[in-house]
């Protein structure tokens, strides 16, 4: 890990550790959705409900939190443009981006094992 997983307390295990990281409903769908490229908040927010049967609406405090989970943990960049209305866009870091394999490989596993269909990140 590096310097900008302070968020997350020192484990003895590194499963642990990373568990600590991606824990919460939405995390991984999150990096998953802005692996093309920078997303604002409300794209990122169509993209965790987009194919999820009997999904409600996600609460803004609660992808708001993630979101600055997510940049805390130094896997995600927060861009304010400083502009009316507020544009604020939100793309993967170097850290984010090492995760992106991971994910894809946990996304394969899913349907090999028959758990769900392929799902595509949102374009």
């Amino acid at each position: 890990m590096t310097g900008n997983s302070k968020a997350v307390s020192k484990a003895k295990c590194p499963v642990d550790q990373f568990q600590q990281m991606i824990s919460g409903k939405y995390k991984l769908r999150i990096l998953w959705d802005i692996q093309k490229g920078p997303k604002r908040y409300g794209e990122i927010k169509k993209g965790l409900l987009r194919g999820r049967e009997g999904s409600g609406e996600i609460a803004a405090r609660v992808l708001s939190r993630e979101l600055k989970t997510l940049a805390a943990l130094g896997l995600i960049d927060r861009k304010d443009y400083r502009a009316m209305p507020p544009k604020v866009e939100y793309s993967l870091t170097k850290l984010g981006k090492s995760l992106i394999p991971v994910i894809s490989r946990m996304h394969d596993w899913a349907i090999q094992h028959s758990l769900s269909v392929p799902c595509d990140p949102s374009p």
